[in-house]
């Protein structure tokens, strides 16, 4: 199971929101790739990337930094990125793939351009997944502020069929705010999906790991962690170190 940490970059920095909300903002570094290099320095393989300016705008808006990020930019090796905001048509996609990003996270196109998606997953098949990310249940869209009225186990089959290769599931109610995982939640999307799945949202402490990981074997690749890594709560080495002992 991999452990994904986050570099999360708003107006040219690397931050943290509570619950996806644009004015909750904790900022952890004023140097996006520093941060990006001190998680591989760590010994991570792979970086969890999003244009958060991307996300609220609907278009790329940290190509820069993210093409200093992805190319290794300063770092003894280059990390595998999966990539998101701002990503909502196929020219985007491709342009990031280009920049040397592994794999793109989708989430307003994939629930309201459905024939877009689709497009995409034929166009960079195995690189395209989904974020999922919901409020009670329901899946918001457009930077975690508009509702789509849909759950996650009503698109799940469509977005499947699409060519989606993995899933993100977001329980925005625990985003940044160390309140530990939805483990039902977690355990019914796992269940229900043919692709992998990722969690994130509430991940704050190694218990909060040791939690998950039986999903592992249903299907749950892995967990991306934040706040938690930024704020100390988690001990990034240890649970790289637990994971290494269980994988």
């Amino acid at each position: 199971m991999i452990l994904f940490p986050a570099v999360d970059i708003k107006d040219g920095q690397c931050v943290r929101l509570k619950q996806g909300l644009a004015d909750q903002v904790t900022v952890f570094s004023d140097d996006p790739t520093a941060m990006a290099r001190h998680w591989v320095d760590l010994g991570s393989d792979w970086l969890h990337v999003i244009d958060l300016d991307g996300a609220f705008s609907g278009k790329p808006v940290n190509e820069a930094l993210i093409r200093a990020i992805c190319t290794g930019q300063g770092m003894e090796k280059t990390p595998s990125v999966q990539l998101g905001g701002g990503i909502r048509d196929v020219d985007t996609a491709k342009s990031y793939v280009d920049a040397g990003v592994t794999r793109l996270i989708i989430g307003t196109m994939a629930l309201e351009a459905p024939d877009t998606f689709a497009e995409l997953c034929r166009e960079l098949p195995g690189r395209i997944g989904v974020s999922l990310d919901a409020v009670d249940g329901k899946l918001k869209t457009r930077g975690w502020v508009e509702d789509s009225g849909l759950t996650a186990t009503e698109v799940l089959p469509r977005l499947e069929d699409a060519g989606a290769a993995f899933i993100i599931y977001t329980d925005i109610s625990r985003d940044g705010m160390h309140s530990g995982v939805n483990l039902d939640a977690m355990t019914a999307l796992v269940e229900a999906s043919s692709v992998p799945v990722l969690a994130a949202g509430g991940v704050s402490t190694l218990s909060d790991l040791e939690t998950l990981y039986p999903l592992h074997a249903k299907g749950l690749q892995g967990v991306i962690t934040g706040r938690a890594i930024y704020e100390g709560t988690l001990n990034f080495t240890e649970a790289l170190d637990w994971l290494r002992d269980k994988n």
